[in-house]
């Protein structure tokens, strides 16, 4: 059976990500008339780009997080190159494996100096602590009548187990005596450091809610910019933005290509039309990116200067 997942796995991946886009292309194809027949006026256009900024400012947020994680390990590093590194490797997430902008932190810390242990928890905390903070506002939504759960306990409990699961894999009791496990198996010496938590990532934790707040942000911009939203709809488009970006994190699509739009238009459907999500989540995937690629852009551009002097 174990061989049997490890020849399936590699491909696993792809075929979630060929089956959300057909999904999605086949419903641009049932609703293309109606998505065609939408329009933006200008204000709708400076809407879009409030939502790019706060999009690009959200990236900006989660690099001082990372940053924060890093230095509660004493490591040797500064925010505007922790920014410059954050900034330039998130591109990498939609490169195959969507891992490569994880090993991208690991590789610059240690280049600088920092410690290969402390840059390999600060990595695994950062979606660690991400992921609890969209189930903590998913969690919210859904028992607020937020999200429609369909009225399935099972859905609740899974919610519940989920965040319950994540909280308890960062705390201190938990991860350090999995991390020196980890070192012994890999045969370290036993005089080598091993970086351990020393207390609960409370702080980071509330940064990751601060990130997904200004992403959720910026999907709400996007969602004004094309359509009227009600105040009363504010909280619901949040939660389902938090469950929806949950699970394209965790599951195996390059930067949660298709998942995020599959499940976004899944939630919301009951509430909009079909074509104004469908264009919605388009537009929101193609901001995001441009924001990705801008602050690569300027992460490069800021190390550069710095070189030069």
């Amino acid at each position: 059976m174990k061989k049997i997942w490890s020849s399936i796995k590699p491909y696993l991946r792809w075929v979630i990500l060929g089956g959300t886009l057909f999904f999605l292309l086949k419903a641009f194809k049932d609703h293309s008339s109606e998505v065609a027949a939408i329009r933006i006026d200008a204000a709708g256009w400076l809407t879009l780009f409030a939502a790019f900024s706060i999009t690009l400012l959200a990236h900006i947020w989660a690099g001082f997080v990372w940053g924060w994680i890093l230095q509660s390990f004493k490591q040797p590093v500064q925010y505007r190159w922790v920014l410059e590194v954050y900034l330039k490797t998130n591109v990498a997430k939609y490169l195959p494996g969507n891992v490569w902008h994880y090993y991208g932190r690991i590789w610059a810390v240690t280049k600088a100096g920092g410690s290969l242990g402390a840059a390999t928890i600060s990595v695994l905390l950062e979606p660690l602590l991400m992921a609890a903070a969209a189930l903590l506002i998913t969690l919210t939504g859904s028992q607020l009548g937020w999200v429609d759960a369909k009225g399935d306990a099972g859905i609740w409990g899974l919610q519940i187990l989920s965040l319950a699961a994540v909280c308890l894999a960062v705390h201190p009791r938990i991860l350090n005596p999995v991390l020196q496990l980890l070192s012994r198996l890999k045969g370290k010496a036993a005089g080598t450091e091993v970086f351990q938590l020393e207390h609960y990532p409370f702080v980071p934790l509330l940064g990751e809610l601060g990130f997904l707040g200004l992403r959720g942000t910026g999907f709400l911009l996007a969602f004004v910019a094309l359509t009227t939203v009600n105040p009363s709809q504010i909280p619901l488009l949040f939660s389902a933005f938090s469950f929806a970006w949950v699970l394209g994190l965790v599951i195996p699509t390059p930067g949660g290509l298709g998942v995020f739009e599959t499940t976004a238009i899944a939630l919301l459907n009951p509430h909009f039309s079909t074509a104004v999500i469908l264009s919605i989540v388009a537009l929101f995937r193609f901001i995001s990116i441009l924001a990705e690629v801008v602050g690569a852009g300027v992460g490069a551009l800021s190390d550069r200067t710095s070189r030069r002097r």
